[in-house]
């Protein structure tokens, strides 16, 4: 059975309009406030009340003592008065649960494994409670009243409170503090008796290295830690469901902001394991150049999926973009410009650019690997001097004969083209950029020679513009509904209008995704048309004499798309008019 969190009306849960600061409680009230969760980790264990209370309570007091009523975030997940203490616990019980699933020590004889499995379970449980221990030490600053502030790195909250024998104290949130995992290491010898690692550490070497990596955040790239791996999923499992259960209490979450530290391990672990992630190989995900890391995208987030699904973590969204969007607001990427998120990179020897994304440092996926991998003397991005020499100058030109006039350069007429058209002689009036590709021809009456058109180059995939706030399945719908339209397998019911698309609920309905939740999702992120007079989000149309409910997204949330599409279904109907044409864009 799941623990529950602490009942309203206790002091724990308590608000005031003004900020009143926390009550510095004795330690058995502010115990007494999770008993039911205790209740449910003495039943995990297994042992008797005597071996509870010898071998966890005395850690769990510990680290009561030290996080005493603090929250664990300013205002997303466990930011209530607890908040630490109850995700310590919850993340405790779960890895503790998760153990019974697992054989430590699997290559040792069944006598060794005997003896160190309830020292495994012990450590599991160490992990799990100190996970985010290091926060007390990074983002908070506590004082009291009078403006005295806790030496968090010399003791525990509660004996500091009680030594200076004061009712009250107050938290001050950092700014912009970064997650630093391995000050938790600092503080666990104010929860961890000195004692306890003694008897982990006995008779083995790997108990306690585990356990400091796995509470330090340092990866074991070429050693399992099932300890660390319980911990991680026990942990995005209990965030996941806090913020499910603060989106009905208390307002809107922020999704995705724990997600980094699992993102970014994946990374690591692909770069140090992963045959194709060996930077400046042919077909190589990782490429290190003189303008930085670049990972190749959106290669490189599919094989992170793949990895984290394996993984079993809850609330890992299944988009690239997703992906993409918050490792960007977490500054592990850096975008190429304000309007557009990845780069363009072209390896050596590859026959074609690439898209790509760049790490802000190289070091946050580089850093530890042995050897290190060294920097390609050529550029990765190509310069617009490189481009245009390869644009305006194809192989063919060599073997053209002699001109005797400067040529002339005709645009392509093609609405929203790129690509131009060189020719020694003026074109016809009538060409576009649609014709068929112009072969080389020999010396005319003039003397002259045509020389081949350069192809149209690619046109861009359409890609969906949200905010990170949207829900991840409705997100992971519209992404999927996008692809069909962009590659016309599916979009005989989507149509543009004046101010974007219409889409049939039905779409969403097809994917998983219930109509009601799509609309509020897409309505509190603010991306559907809503009619002036404050009416519901869900309109209908006449497609081909059926009548269909659906919601209108409004254009400035796709990009990839011809703008003309919009202004000319806006120009060419009626006020009210269904509508209108596929909305496919201009080819």
């Amino acid at each position: 059975m799941a623990p529950s969190p602490s009942p309203p009306g206790t002091a724990a849960h308590s608000f005031s309009s003004s900020d009143p600061g926390f009550e510095a409680l004795p330690l058995v009230p502010v115990l007494a406030l999770h008993q039911g969760l205790l209740a449910r980790i003495k039943l995990c264990f297994g042992a008797d009340r005597a071996t509870f209370e010898r071998d966890l309570l005395p850690l769990i007091q510990g680290y009561a003592r030290f996080v005493h009523l603090l929250p664990a975030t300013a205002g997303n997940y466990f930011h209530t008065p607890g908040g630490l203490l109850q995700l310590g616990l919850e993340t405790a019980f779960f890895s503790l649960q998760g153990t019974d699933a697992h054989i430590f020590s699997g290559r040792s004889t069944i006598s060794e494994r005997r003896e160190l499995e309830p020292r495994w379970r012990i450590a599991t449980f160490i992990g799990g409670l100190c996970c985010e221990l290091h926060r007390v030490l990074s983002h908070l600053i506590v004082t009291t009243a009078d403006g005295e502030e806790w030496p968090a790195f010399l003791g525990g909250l509660a004996p500091w409170l009680e030594s200076r024998g004061v009712d009250r104290y107050f938290v001050r949130w950092r700014a912009n503090a970064r997650e630093s995992r391995g000050l938790g290491l600092f503080a666990l010898p104010h929860v961890v008796p000195a004692t306890v690692l003694q008897m982990l550490g006995s008779s083995n070497a790997v108990i306690v290295p585990q356990l400091m990596a796995s509470i330090g955040g340092i990866p074991q790239y070429r050693e399992h830690n099932v300890l660390d791996e319980l911990v991680r999923r026990s942990l995005a499992l209990v965030i996941d469901r806090n913020l499910l259960a603060s989106a009905d209490r208390y307002g809107k979450p922020q999704y995705g902001s724990h997600l980094e530290r699992y993102l970014v391990d994946a990374l690591r672990r692909l770069a140090a394991g992963h045959s194709a992630w060996t930077a400046n190989r042919d077909k190589s995900r990782v490429w290190l150049g003189p303008e930085g890391l670049f990972l190749v995208w959106p290669g490189a987030a599919e094989d992170v999926l793949a990895l984290l699904e394996n993984d079993q973590l809850v609330g890992i969204p299944k988009s690239p973009q997703t992906l993409l969007e918050l490792l960007l607001e977490a500054g592990v990427f850096v975008a190429a410009e304000a309007a557009r998120q990845t780069w363009t990179i072209q390896p050596p020897g590859a026959k074609a650019p690439m898209e790509a994304v760049k790490l802000t440092r190289s070091a946050i996926l580089l850093a530890g690997l042995e050897p290190p991998p060294s920097a390609l003397e050529a550029n990765l991005i190509p310069t617009p001097s490189d481009s245009k020499a390869q644009h305006n100058a194809p192989p063919a030109a060599k073997a053209l004969p002699a001109a005797p006039a400067a040529p002339t350069v005709a645009p392509s007429s093609a609405s929203g083209g790129s690509a131009m058209q060189l020719s020694l002689i003026d074109p016809p009036a009538e060409s576009t950029a649609h014709d068929s590709p112009p072969t080389i021809a020999g010396p005319n009456e003039t003397g002259t020679s045509t020389a081949p058109a350069q192809p149209l180059a690619p046109r861009p995939s359409v890609k969906l513009l949200a905010p990170l706030r949207l829900n991840p399945a409705v997100r992971t719908a519209l992404v999927d509904i996008l692809a069909a339209l962009d590659d016309g397998t599916e979009a005989p019911d989507i149509i543009t209008e004046a101010e974007g698309f219409f889409i049939p609920l039905t779409q969403f309905e097809h994917r998983g995704v219930q109509p009601g939740i799509a609309i509020r999702a897409l309505d509190d992120a603010r991306m559907i048309l809503r009619p002036p007079s404050g009416g519901p989000s869900a309109v209908t149309r006449q497609i081909r004499d059926t009548t269909v409910h659906g919601i209108v997204l409004m254009s400035t949330h796709v990009e990839g798309l011809d703008p003309h599409a919009f202004a000319l279904s806006g120009a060419s109907e009626a006020p009210g008019a269904s509508a209108l044409r596929t909305g496919r864009r201009s080819q």
